[in-house]
């Protein structure tokens, strides 16, 4: 292999004024006469005399080699240096420019496209028997074992046995997958994702060969959506791979990837995946709207698009679902949604989203139909007691003492004696000293994270009960709403419910039960509006849907869900199962 030779500076691209640096003289035309000079009044009366002349031409002469040399170490070349629009026009110059069939010229223009690009290799050689090719690729991100046995090696050694066309080339290489560009810009592109580019001499198209080589983590369980019983994979950052994970699940052609690539720099590439003859059309053109109309310089993860394709970016509540488990995007796929895929990214986005779906845990249909719904239940029960115990708490020890028995009101009177602080004051400073606690728990090194997270609460609630700054009651409340938060599966979701927690708080403080009404009719009246793709966002609760309780606020038993869930539009191939033949079989 050949490196790339270092290519030309951009800045050598300048017309050359042959002044010196820092001088805006125009430079001597080569053909112009020199100058004639008019005698002045001081020629006219005194004559320089020789000696003196060679003094002062000494002079400037050093002064002009001291200035080169402080240019000089000033990296100040003696052409001017170009604006950061001139470098961006001449870059759209190059790549909008077709594959010529000279391939000295295409070679150029390569070569200035990838200019201080140390990591390019340029392999150009001369078919045995053929025509004159170049092979171009990026060193790291393709197997250079497999460019030797597959390309290298056939056209060098082999040759095209007199041929000297294109098709020749094809049938020498032992490869499989091969495409075809015709202009830079694709080349470009193809060369950033690991493939080879093989130019040949008289040919107006570019081969691509598919030879990436990249090192990637092992499949794995994903820590944040771990179960007992059910699948262990989970997706990784390597799109191919996520794709296949999915493929091996659902085997039917009707499993449909459309391809966008997104960034004007990054070129991310993400892929809308859906079930053709499931999945609502509009849906889909939706989706692939609004991924069209992102014009950003790139991202690195699936969030980013999520925040562009929501429809109410002010909202704390995730329009998007979220996950890392194929068995979940499968799931999702066959009850018509679609799901989005992004290179780099082990995150899907599932669209569109529901209250009521991220409230459940793949677990759930892994386990009996009657332990799954009782598991709901009691998930539902203490998602309520996140958004509303603190606030509960406060409201009726600040406003309606006469709605706690007497024997703990006086228990709780008596852990109050010392206590500075209102309820109020007590319950946002043991919150916010919580949510701290789990943040750092979060950020710091996994052996010791967890253990850090547990002792600080524990020390941290002694020693503010034993200072005298809270009571036993108020950590005991916070304990159990932190608890209680962990019960929600979707983390997304989970980090929203936990912040609008403070402003229910506050309404309890300062208006009591009233208070607290309030804030969950503005909750209530913001999630009735929300919407996900055209979706309601309580659906099947609001507008009422009868006929998908069945896997809403139950986990009705699988022969029982006979149709699939309504998204958008009309019913569009609703029927999900034929229980009725099932049984029909079993007796026969």
């Amino acid at each position: 292999m050949i490196p790339m030779s270092n290519p030309t500076d951009e800045r050598s691209l300048q017309p050359d004024t042959g002044a010196p640096p820092g001088s805006s003289e125009p430079a001597p035309q080569p053909n112009a006469e020199p100058e004639t000079k008019q005698p002045g009044p001081e020629q006219n009366g005194q004559q320089e005399s020789p000696a003196a002349a060679s003094d002062t031409d000494q002079s400037v002469q050093d002064q002009q080699g001291q200035q080169g040399q402080q240019a000089a170490g000033n990296g100040i070349q003696g052409q001017p240096t170009p604006s950061v629009q001139q470098v961006l026009d001449h870059q759209r110059e190059l790549l909008a420019k077709p594959v010529s069939g000279k391939l000295a010229a295409d070679i150029d223009v390569m070569r200035q496209i990838y200019s201080n690009c140390s990591d390019l290799i340029i392999h150009e050689f001369d078919v045995r028997q053929g025509p004159a090719v170049t092979v171009i690729y990026l060193d790291g991100l393709c197997d250079t074992k497999e460019i030797d046995l597959h390309i290298l090696n056939p056209l060098q050694h082999i040759g095209t046995t007199g041929a000297a066309d294109k098709n020749a080339i094809v049938e020498c290489v032992t490869l499989s997958s091969m495409l075809e560009v015709s202009s830079i810009q694709d080349a470009t592109d193809k060369i950033g994702y690991g493939n080879v580019i093989l130019f040949i001499d008289g040919e107006t198209s570019a081969l691509v060969y598919s030879l990436m080589h990249l090192t990637l983590r092992s499949i794995e369980e994903p820590q944040a959506e771990t179960v007992v019983r059910g699948p262990r994979e989970g997706f990784v950052e390597n799109i191919q791979t996520n794709i296949s994970l999915l493929r091996r699940r659902i085997h039917s052609p009707a499993l449909k990837m459309k391809s966008i690539y997104i960034g004007r720099y990054t070129k991310t590439a993400t892929i809308v995946t859906y079930i053709e003859g499931i999945t609502d059309p509009n849906l889909v053109r939706e989706m692939e709207q609004r991924l069209s109309a992102i014009d950003i310089d790139g991202f690195m993860d699936s969030s980013h698009i999520e925040e562009w394709v929501e429809d109410n970016p002010f909202s704390p509540f995730p329009q998007l679902m979220s996950t890392e488990r194929p068995d979940v995007v499968t799931a999702h796929l066959l009850e018509g949604k679609i799901a989005v895929f992004t290179d780099g990214s082990p995150v899907a986005l599932i669209a569109p989203a529901l209250l009521m779906s991220m409230m459940q845990s793949p677990e759930d249909f892994y386990q009996r139909s009657i332990v799954a719904t009782g598991i709901r239940w009691l998930r539902m029960f203490f998602s309520f007691i996140t958004v509303f115990g603190p606030s509960l708490y406060v409201a009726v020890l600040s406003y309606h003492q006469e709605m706690i028995p007497t024997t703990l009101l006086l228990t709780i009177a008596r852990s109050r004696e010392q206590i500075p602080f209102p309820a109020l004051v007590e319950a946002l400073l043991m919150e916010i000293t919580f949510e701290a606690l789990r943040e750092a728990g979060i950020r710091l090194p996994r052996q010791v994270g967890s253990a850090v997270s547990i002792v600080g609460a524990l020390v941290i609630g002694q020693a503010a009960i034993a200072a005298g700054i809270v009571s036993s009651p108020m950590v005991m409340v916070v304990a159990v709403t932190a608890v209680s938060s962990f019960l929600i599966p979707n983390y997304s979701l989970g980090i929203a419910i936990r912040l609008i927690r403070f402003p229910i708080m506050l309404c309890a403080g300062f208006l009591g039960l009233y208070g607290i009404v309030l804030a969950a009719l503005l909750i209530l009246l913001h999630l009735m509006t929300l919407r996900s793709f055209g979706v309601p966002y309580l659906s099947p609760i609001a507008p009422v849907q009868s006929s998908q309780f069945k896997d809403t606020l139950i986990r009705a038993n699988r022969m029982h869900m006979k149709t699939r869930p309504h998204l958008t539009g009309s019913f569009f191939n609703r029927l999900r199962s034929r229980a009725d033949l099932y049984k029909s079989r079993r007796n026969n």
